[in-house]
């Protein structure tokens, strides 16, 4: 079993600095991604930023535990690399691109590596349905959010 990604995309109706300050909340994330039952920052830097954000996602295979380092190039990216975990690895990000008229496009990318022991059971179509809920599904989440809280 190899890596669990890829990328996703949509159109928010959203100015750019709002939606970052919601892709960029990691700590906030369980408002919007049932998934993650916690999530919580263990570490910021000067301004306020989450850098180590500790969470736990429950899937249908097991609960799983990741530590998450994460990086800003604000107000265009959010990126984030698994310091330590129940997976052997993750690294992920949301891309957003300006359009204009209080719109932003957004584009989930997402890399996981399950690791030997947890990737003997995630085989066959429970790759496909996974890579739904960890990739495809995500900009919409973002964009439902967002928008239902503007």
């Amino acid at each position: 079993m190899g890596t669990i990604g890829g990328s996703a995309s949509t159109e928010i109706e959203a100015h750019i600095d709002v939606v970052f300050e919601v892709a960029a909340d990691g700590e906030g994330a369980t408002r919007w991604q049932t998934e993650i039952d916690v999530a919580e920052c263990i570490e910021r830097d000067a301004d306020g930023n989450q850098l180590v954000v500790r969470m736990e996602t429950e899937t249908s295979i097991k609960r799983l535990r990741s530590t998450l380092r994460y990086s800003y190039e604000e107000p265009h990216r959010v990126s984030w690399a698994q310091e330590d975990g129940d997976l052997k690895s993750v690294e992920g990000s949301w891309e957003l691109e300006n359009l204009g008229d209080g719109r932003t496009r957004v584009t989930y990318s997402l890399e996981a590596d399950p690791g030997r022991i947890l990737g003997l059971a995630i085989r066959g179509p429970v790759v496909g349905v996974l890579r739904g809920r960890m990739v495809d599904s995500m900009p919409d989440k973002l964009k439902a959010f967002v928008e239902g809280s503007a």
